[in-house]
């Protein structure tokens, strides 16, 4: 086959296969007003296939996603890699209300930040497992309850909102860490607690509950060096995003012109040119991949 007629035979493939080889960039850098940048993604494909089960990008709102329910992220921190969620359920100064309680999946690459404090609200002094000592057990007050740093128990009673739970003056919040298993299980009801409430930062007033920052403040790691990905990190440069595809969930390069390759952008964003200037002769081949991950040959003889 001659150069011409190679050329009309490249055509007519471009052609078809065009509808699906050029789109849109199906990883997104942002959801709602949040900016999404590897580990994460906004939607299968796209980030870290470790992350995506957990943080998931649905209508611009990006949530994370445990088996005790699904938190709106607030924020993400992405030079000290922490993630900010909340929790609509739990209590805070201003609304007191019944929870379930929060967990971690056992397997999501999360764990949470050291300044995150949990406070278990309104549990049953008789019957609540969190009070029972060694002794027989009789009950004790939780060792972890105002024993150091700010008072956040007694602090949290003078809410208004809180105050309403009529609790007796003997009873206290509890502070976490408490023996909750490894995965961290806060299930309110086996605990015999009506609400919950979680903090990770006082404002600069301590002693000021309004002020508190309420949410659950979680780390995350790239792998287990946590060392950021040099392929990740040279396909961004070329103003693609990360992302993964193949039966083996292989890094990929997500471009703006909706082409996925193996390494970056730089290349891909000149491929319509590439017909122009690309001598075609008998036996070149064109390897293309598509937005999910396919590849696809092209020899011309």
């Amino acid at each position: 086959m001659n150069f011409k007629k190679s050329s009309t035979f490249l055509s007519c493939i471009v052609f078809i296969l065009l509808p699906s080889l050029i789109t849109s960039q199906t990883c997104q850098k942002s959801c709602g007003n949040i900016p999404i940048k590897y580990p994460f993604g906004t939607g299968p494909g796209c980030g870290d296939p470790r992350f995506q089960p957990y943080v998931i990008c649905n209508n611009q709102q990006l949530s994370f996603k445990t088996h005790t329910g699904c938190y709106p992220v607030t924020s993400i921190d992405y030079n000290y890699q922490i993630m900010y969620i909340s929790d609509p359920s739990m209590s805070t100064c201003a609304c007191t209300q019944p929870s379930k309680g929060f967990s971690l999946d056992a397997n999501a690459p999360f764990s949470f930040h050291d300044d995150t404090v949990f406070a278990l609200l309104d549990c049953e002094t008789d019957s609540s497992p969190i009070y029972k000592s060694n002794n027989e057990g009789a009950n004790s007050t939780f060792p972890m309850c105002d024993s150091q740093g700010a008072p956040v128990c007694s602090l949290l009673y003078s809410c208004q909102a809180i105050s309403r739970l009529n609790l007796p003056i003997s009873t206290c919040c509890v502070y976490t860490p408490v023996d909750l298993g490894p995965a961290f299980e806060m299930d309110l009801e086996k605990l015999h607690c009506s609400s919950y409430s979680a903090l990770y930062g006082f404002s600069g007033e301590e002693l000021n509950p309004q002020a508190w920052k309420y949410g659950v403040a979680l780390k995350y790691k790239f792998n287990f060096n946590n060392d950021y990905p040099d392929m990740c990190a040279n396909c961004e440069k070329s103003n693609g995003v990360c992302g993964y595809g193949g039966p083996y969930s292989s890094f990929v390069c997500n471009c703006p012109s909706g082409f996925n390759t193996t390494n970056d952008c730089f290349l891909g964003s000149s491929w319509s040119n590439s017909f122009k200037n690309v001598p075609w002769h008998t036996g070149t081949r064109l390897l293309l991949i598509n937005a999910l991950g396919w590849f696809i040959v092209l020899t011309f003889m």
